[in-house]
């Protein structure tokens, strides 16, 4: 989607800086034209805090926010161009509909404020309903809509005024897992439609990978990785977004394929490097011994099972020893190993299940 819309908007450029007692933001981010970015991290590592400073609904403390070649915000020149003079479109959470209208004066109430006669006003809002597949809902009252509607109805609002740039923050939160996964199908075609960035603030990698073009991985205020979905699962650089892709994750020191986590424990790769890197492996992929396996695989240790717990079809067993590990199991396997915590077992990696890239 990057790209597209070449005579259109130039983008947003803007590194925030926020301060407040225990906690300070500060991040680069960018978006093209056409580009929908996700900002994805744990609670608390500043993603709200980005989208309200980007809204200015709160001011930097520091950085800048430049938005189509447009200076929106300045801490070194002090200056600050407030919300209602921002082409800013924002979809909150909870959508915030104003009650009293009915969906039709919702999406028309942007238009207004800054000017656009009522018809006028009315015919772009009756425009965007039907573009987003709520035509016959038009005279309808938000308490009359489903979760997934009033969420169109607010993406609606938020496209109404031609935003330069479009927030959404934790858009399918408030739905219902059924609602959430034709909602966020519709989504995705709704926003190729802005032909400005979008930022994208969610918890949840799924929201993420099918709406984004690119991902930002936030943790305690800090950028710890950006990239495309593939790069991110493929390639985690931190513990949280290991876990959210599924990965078990490990920094050490490569002298080849040989890879060495700890002065005592080393994992053969299949990716030779040199220096410092990570290794990353799918827990799928490490199989469970009452014995010593034949054959003794070149990554074959001694464990202890910590913990077990369903995961999907499968048994999720954690791990300790001269590394701590998620190894998944089937059902059957589990119930013949007699997989409990403190049960002695072999774990074994192929080294072709395990990734090393630079750190």
């Amino acid at each position: 989607m990057a790209g597209r819309g070449v005579n259109g908007p130039a983008g947003l450029d803007a590194h925030l800086v926020v301060r407040r007692p225990g906690f300070t933001l500060d991040a680069a981010l960018s978006a093209d034209a056409g580009e929908v970015v996700a900002l994805l991290g744990p609670n608390g590592a500043g993603k709200t805090t980005a989208l309200r400073a980007l809204a200015g609904l709160i001011a930097l403390d520091d950085g800048r926010i430049l938005l189509d070649g447009r200076r929106l915000d300045d801490a070194s020149t002090r200056r600050f161009v407030p919300p209602e003079q921002r082409r800013i479109g924002v979809v909150f959470q909870d959508y915030l509909l104003f009650p009293h209208l009915s969906a039709l004066e919702n999406v028309a109430f942007g238009p207004r404020c800054r000017g656009v006669q009522r018809g006028a006003a009315r015919a772009r809002a009756a425009e965007l309903l039907d573009r987003v597949g709520l035509a016959e809902h038009a005279r309808k009252k938000p308490r009359q809509l489903s979760g997934g509607q009033a969420q169109r109805v607010a993406l609606a609002r938020a496209l109404a005024t031609d935003p330069q740039l479009l927030l959404l923050d934790e858009p399918l939160a408030a739905l219902d897992a059924r609602t959430r996964l034709d909602t966020r199908a519709h989504l995705r075609g709704h926003l190729s439609g802005h032909r400005g960035p979008t930022v994208l603030v969610t918890h949840d990698p799924l929201d993420a990978m099918m709406l984004a073009d690119r991902l930002v991985i936030l943790e305690e205020g800090r950028v710890v990785q950006t990239g495309d979905a593939a790069t991110i699962t493929s390639r985690p650089r931190t513990d949280y977004v290991a876990r959210l892709v599924g990965l078990n994750l490990y920094r050490g020191h490569a002298d080849g394929d040989l890879v060495r986590l700890t002065d005592d424990f080393a994992l053969t790769t299949a990716s030779p490097q040199r220096g410092d890197v990570f290794v990353a492996f799918p827990p799928a992929a490490v199989a469970l011994y009452a014995a010593r396996p034949d054959g003794s695989p070149r990554n074959t240790w001694r464990a202890t099972v910590a913990a077990v717990s369903r995961h999907g079809d499968a048994v999720r067993i954690e791990l300790t020893g001269p590394i701590t590990a998620a190894a998944d199991v089937t059902q059957g396997a589990a119930a013949q190993l007699g997989l409990e915590p403190g049960r002695q077992v072999w774990a074994s990696l192929k080294a072709t299940e395990a990734t090393s890239y630079p750190a």
